[in-house]
């Protein structure tokens, strides 16, 4: 097992991955810097962090499952910080996204408000930076009412690429019915719904000293995928492209319990079937760039279906840049999974592509 993929603590992965991606040593020994660089990527899970959401808010962030030395790295978030790490890596363009725990924290106007906040901020880090950020605007979920406000003000006037979700608010999943307004508007303009997993209230501290984003986080996202399934959500609204945070998360290890204990009268909500659904969402691979993880992935969806995504600025840019360029992908793969599947999914950054 090599240094850099070895598990560090939360202080010293987290610090000291930013080190890295702001002096990594390029030399013979990157032989894909040139090939990466030439790729003009697209990272679709680029996390970008205002200064006045920590300053403000880190005592409830801490709350909700980030440990502090996580914390601390979001406080060194700049754009042009960002702009670096991405110019070292040939990425091109990232789709900014708000992190967990996101806007919500138990009250709707106050949630409304936040969500407003950082979605200007977020349009105007873009206006700022031309052709190097997209953006998915947050929401102040679970409030619908708030949330189909924001939904109109990103699309309408902010000019957003696609909307962010978390896998879960407080006791419910994705797909709870109590979205079920939120989901029909995004299908109604055919949205690109981008969704980061949290450590959701039930599982925080399940295992004594064990950080939630070993074990919670990814599990968080299998049991959203699981509940939009057996929902119906996919199949109801299937305009939306979903595109799920590091490689669907423990979800492909899940598929042979989903149809072994999955609801019996699962074909009347999901009439073509539970691979039909997921097959056709999108994941991206940060954190995941590791041959089990990939094997898993690419054994349940086509390359098609397969994103760059970075995790930036947590996990190292260059980190996932790297293992994605060691897993195997023929030219023709990794230019796709690079660049021209996320090209497919976004006008805007087509049109910019020329």
């Amino acid at each position: 097992m090599t240094g850099r993929r070895k598990f560090l603590s939360d202080a010293t992965r987290f610090g000291a991955g930013l080190a890295m991606t702001a002096a990594l040593p390029f030399g013979p020994a990157w032989s894909a810097a040139n090939e990466i660089a030439d790729s003009r990527m697209i990272d679709v899970h680029h996390h970008f962090i205002p200064k006045f959401y920590v300053s403000e808010f880190e005592d409830r962030i801490v709350a909700s499952g980030a440990r502090r030395p996580l914390v601390a790295v979001w406080t060194s978030w700049t754009p042009e910080r960002a702009i670096e790490a991405m110019d070292r890596s040939g990425v091109a363009t990232s789709v900014l996204s708000l992190s967990f725990p996101g806007v919500w924290f138990g009250e709707p106007r106050e949630a409304a408000r936040l969500a407003r906040r950082v979605n200007e901020y977020a349009a105007e880090v873009a206006r700022s930076h031309p052709g190097r950020f997209g953006l998915f605007s947050a929401l102040p979920l679970p409030d619908a009412d708030g949330s189909l406000n924001e939904i109109a003000f990103a699309f309408d006037v902010l000019k957003a690429d696609g909307i962010g979700l978390l896998t879960s608010y407080g006791d419910k999943w994705l797909g709870d019915a109590v979205f079920d307004p939120v989901f029909a508007e995004l299908n109604r303009r055919k949205a690109v719904v981008f969704v980061h997993p949290v450590a959701p209230a039930c599982c925080k501290g399940l295992i004594p000293g064990m950080p939630a984003a070993l074990a919670e986080v990814p599990q968080d996202t299998a049991r959203a995928i699981i509940n939009l399934v057996f929902s119906g959500t996919f199949t109801r609204y299937p305009e939306i492209r979903f595109i799920f945070s590091h490689a669907g998360g423990t979800m492909p290890m899940l598929i042979g319990r989903m149809h072994q204990y999955g609801p019996k009268d699962i074909l009347e909500k999901v009439p073509r079937g539970i691979e039909y659904e997921i097959r056709r969402q999108y994941f991206d691979i940060a954190g995941s760039a590791f041959r089990p993880a990939v094997a898993a992935l690419r054994s349940l969806v086509p390359t098609s279906q397969i994103l760059f995504g970075s995790d930036n600025p947590f996990i190292p840019l260059d980190e996932t840049a790297r293992g994605l360029a060691e897993m195997g992908f023929s030219a023709d793969d990794l230019r796709a999974i690079r660049r021209d599947n996320a090209l497919g999914l976004f006008p805007r950054l087509k049109r910019q592509a020329g």
